[in-house]
């Protein structure tokens, strides 16, 4: 990229230090990221609590004050900063020698601005062309990372820059505030309507008390085996990944309501007839992870789904819209939850059995009218969600889009008012 702006080699002392391994010694816990703790610029969720003595070898990064950390990996953009916003952060996390640090001159860089260069397509192309292979898997290497030359305009244009991508930011952040409320109306409803029934059914209606909780009184509980046409789950065997053929879809690729495709890999044409002839997964069926992530529901609304599972629970419904809508949507329940909790097999991987999927308990209204209001009014709640999802993923697009028409000096910053 030939840029108006000067350049700087992120080895050059005056602006940049490259951090080395190794942390100061530190008393009681401190929380662990590794690079899958990292999801964008943002922290999803530590890895789990370390103490000096006893942490994992690659616990060894030392966050400061002013450094910018990025995944060493090819295709892996995970980018977080240590600045005076966050700075109480410091003395709390330990990071894995999976991420670079790097120190920035404060008077010279903005953090935040090199936070930025870090996610931009633009810098992560430049990273994945020069990744050594030495490594089991591609990545940089501090004198890789010293040589890699970045724009860097004047210290008022980088802040410019960074209050331009924030305000894009804070609107992304905005609507997973929304849809954080939403997803909260949705499990309070859920634990009222599981409870007393849908509003239209509950005029006189009493309550008795289940294995579950109070349901209403004209409600019944059976096992799941008797509310659907029965119950099974996919292949336990390992077929192995051809480059064409149909998906296999494990527990790991059910994520809110949706089977996940990117993460999933295909078999062989003989070795999907093979688990088809056991667990063929029909339209309107219900599909549950048994290992590893537990639960994930995702109702099949194909009408002739062409993957198959491994170590996936498969709650048959015969082709009954209401009723696998109604059964999706309790599966994600917390009662459901709880259930399990009491009774899941603790190994080295937490695991259902096929015995337990087939005992769940599932509370029956008497009337199929009122699983369908239920159900209904659930719906209604998650067509909100994914209204407020898809906002979010425009905004998401916007950013990406500023992000590397800035990088790319197609935006004259100067003459953007903010």
């Amino acid at each position: 990229m030939k840029s108006k702006w000067p350049t700087k080699k992120l080895g050059d002392k005056e602006y940049f230090e490259i951090l080395g391994s190794g942390i100061e010694k530190f008393e009681g816990e401190k929380e662990y990221l590794s690079t899958s703790s990292i999801e964008g610029n943002k922290i999803i969720a530590p890895e789990g609590k370390i103490t000096y003595q006893q942490k994992p070898s690659r616990a060894n990064m030392q966050p400061q004050l002013n450094s910018v950390w990025f995944a060493r990996m090819i295709n892996t953009i995970k980018v977080y900063s240590f600045t005076e916003a966050n700075k109480d952060e410091i003395d709390k996390y330990i990071l894995s020698t999976g991420f670079a640090g790097v120190l920035c001159n404060p008077e010279k860089v903005n953090p935040r601005y090199l936070e930025k260069i870090f996610l931009s397509k633009w810098f992560n192309d430049l990273k994945d062309s020069l990744a050594s292979d030495k490594a089991i898997q591609k990545s940089l290497n501090n004198d890789d990372i010293a040589n890699l030359e970045i724009p860097l305009p004047p210290l008022p244009i980088q802040q410019k820059i960074v209050k331009i991508l924030d305000t894009i930011q804070e609107a992304i952040d905005t609507q997973d505030k929304i849809i954080e409320k939403t997803k909260e109306l949705k499990k309070s409803l859920m634990a009222e309507l599981f409870k007393y029934g849908a509003p239209s059914f509950r005029k006189g209606r009493k309550l008795k008390k289940t294995e579950i909780g109070e349901i209403p009184e004209d409600w019944e509980i059976v096992k799941a085996s008797e509310f659907c046409q029965f119950v099974t789950d996919g292949t336990h065997d390992t077929p192995k990944p051809k480059r064409e053929g149909f998906y296999l879809i494990t527990s790991k690729n059910l994520k809110d309501g949706e089977i996940d495709f990117e993460t999933a890999y295909k078999v062989s044409v003989e070795d999907f007839k093979k688990i088809n002839r056991r667990s063929k997964v029909d339209q309107f069926d219900v599909i549950f992870g048994m290992i590893g992530t537990i639960g994930s529901p995702v109702l099949v609304k194909e009408k002739n789904p062409n993957f198959c599972i491994k170590n996936v629970g498969l709650f048959k419904n015969g082709g009954d819209y209401i009723k696998g809508l109604y059964l999706f949507y309790y599966l994600d329940s917390d009662l459901i939850k709880k259930f399990i909790s009491k009774n899941v097999k603790r190994a080295a991987q937490i695991y259902l059995t096929l015995e337990l999927l087939r005992q769940f308990p599932i509370p029956k209204p008497k009337e199929k009218e009122e699983q369908q209001e239920i159900a209904e009014i659930l719906q209604t709640i998650d067509q909100k969600i994914e209204i407020e999802r898809r906002k979010k993923k425009l905004y998401e697009e916007l950013f990406k889009t500023m992000l590397n028409k800035i990088m790319n000096q197609e935006i004259d910053v100067e003459n953007i008012e903010v």
